[in-house]
C-alpha cells in the first residue's frame, strides 16, 4: 500500500541531511534540486522540473478531480558569522539535526515529501496530490513558486512548509517596500540658502512614526511602517543636501489592499512614494476551511504570522504550518529536533486523512 511512517521519517532524516550538506543560496538551488530528482528516481517516481524547481504528482493522477498542493523551499539564506559549527555538516546530536536550512525549511521540506510518498500509490483520492520543491523563498525571487505555477495543474487548495511549530498560520502579513525622495535645492550650509531636502525627509519620517492605520486584524494586529534606511546625495559636511532619499518598510494586514496604504501615504508626505514591487500581497484562509476545521480536530491552534512566505505568491488559498520554530531561522547553528520531524509528518497525514481519503 505504501512506506510505514517508521520508513518515511528515516528516508527524510537522510535526504534532509544530503540537502543541508549542499549549499543551496537563492538563486544558486541547482545541485539540491538535482539531489531531490535523484530521490524520487530511486523510487521510481519521474520527477518534473522548472528551472530550479522540482515537482511530482500521484500516481493515479485525475483530472476530474480538485488538486492539494504541498510546497515548501529548498533554498537558504547565507550562513551568519555567528555560526560556531560547519553549517553544511549536518550534525545529529542530542536528539537535534543542525545544519543550515534544517529548520528553515528543510524539516517541512522533508516532511511534505514523506506525506507525498504516503499518498503517492494510494487509489482512490478525492483529490490529487502535487508536491513542489522550490526555489529563491528566502528572496521572494521570481523564479520560484511564481513561475512554477503556470506549469502546474489548477491547484484548489495548498499547505506551504514553514516552521510553525505545526501550528496553523492562518494568515500572514504582507511586505511593501516604498522609495521615497525628499526635493529640496542646493546651497551652502555657511549661508541662509538652499531648500534642505533632508528636513523634509525628517518631517515625513515623523509622520510615518506616530500615523496608525484605522483598521486593526484580529490575528495580525494593524498596518506596520518602519523607516530602514536613510541617505542623502552629497557626502560634503558644507552643502545642503538637494534630496534625501529614505526606505520605508510596510507590513500590511489583510484588512488592506496596497493601493490604499500606497495611496494613503503618498497623500501626507512631501516625499514623492514609489512601490519596488506590489507582489507579496497579505493573505488569509478562513478558519472554516475544511483545511483548518481538520487541524482544529487535532487541538492545533491557530494565528496570524507577522513573516512573509510563498504563500503570498499564490493566488488560491493556503494554509502555512510546518515543523520547526521560527525563531531559528537564520540563526547561528540552526538546528530542528528530529521528533519535530516526526511529529510533522503524522500531524500532516491526519490533516490530510479528514481530507482526501474518501469516505
Amino acid at each position: 500500500m505504501g512506506y510505514s511512517i517508521d520508513i518515511l521519517y528515516n528516508d527524510s532524516i537522510s535526504l534532509l541531511k544530503e540537502l543541508i550538506a549542499i549549499p543551496s543560496f537563492s538563486r544558486e538551488e541547482s545541485a539540491t534540486a538535482d539531489c531531490i530528482e535523484q530521490f524520487f528516481r530511486a523510487r521510481q517516481i519521474q520527477p518534473n522540473r522548472y528551472l530550479n524547481n522540482v515537482w511530482v504528482t500521484n500516481r493515479y493522477f485525475d483530472e476530474s478531480k480538485p488538486t492539494l498542493l504541498l510546497n515548501s523551499h529548498h533554498d537558504t539564506v547565507k550562513p551568519n558569522k555567528a555560526y560556531t559549527i560547519d553549517p553544511f555538516a549536518a550534525i545529529e546530536r542530542e536528539e537535534k539535526l543542525f545544519g543550515l536550512g534544517s529548520n528553515d525549511a528543510g524539516g517541512s521540506l522533508v516532511s511534505l515529501l514523506a506525506v507525498f510518498l504516503h499518498y503517492y500509490a494510494q487509489e482512490n483520492l478525492a483529490y490529487n496530490i502535487v508536491y513542489a520543491a522550490t526555489a529563491e523563498e528566502e528572496i521572494s525571487g521570481k523564479n520560484g513558486i511564481e513561475a512554477l505555477l503556470p506549469q502546474l495543474p489548477t491547484i484548489e487548495y495548498g499547505i506551504v512548509g514553514e516552521p510553525t511549530q505545526m501550528q496553523m498560520a492562518v494568515a500572514e502579513r504582507g511586505l511593501l517596500v516604498l522609495d521615497a525622495v525628499a526635493t529640496g535645492k542646493p546651497g551652502h550650509a555657511a549661508r541662509n540658502e538652499g531648500d534642505n531636502a533632508l528636513y523634509k525627509a525628517i518631517k515625513d519620517i515623523q509622520w510615518i512614526e506616530n500615523y496608525q492605520f484605522e483598521r486593526v486584524s484580529e490575528l495580525l494586529g494593524p498596518v506596520k511602517m518602519t523607516v530602514t534606511v536613510i541617505e542623502t546625495e552629497n557626502k560634503a559636511h558644507n552643502v545642503i543636501p538637494s534630496s534625501c532619499n529614505f526606505v520605508i518598510d510596510v507590513r500590511v494586514n489583510e484588512c488592506y489592499v496596497f493601493e490604499e496604504v500606497i495611496n494613503t501615504i503618498q497623500s501626507n508626505l512631501q516625499s514623492a512614494v514609489q512601490p519596488r514591487s506590489l507582489r507579496m500581497k497579505s493573505s488569509a484562509i478562513p478558519l472554516d476551511h475544511p483545511l483548518v476545521l481538520a487541524g482544529k480536530r487535532l487541538g492545533r491552534s491557530w494565528y496570524g504570522s507577522p513573516t512573509t512566505s510563498d504563500k503570498a505568491l499564490m493566488p488560491f488559498l493556503t494554509l502555512k504550518m510546518g515543523p520547526g520554530d521560527s525563531a531559528r531561522s537564520h540563526s547561528a547553528d540552526e538546528f530542528i529536533y528530529l521528533t519535530e520531524i516526526e511529529e510533522g509528518i503524522k500531524l500532516y497525514i491526519a490533516i490530510l486523512d479528514q481530507l482526501i481519503l474518501k469516505q
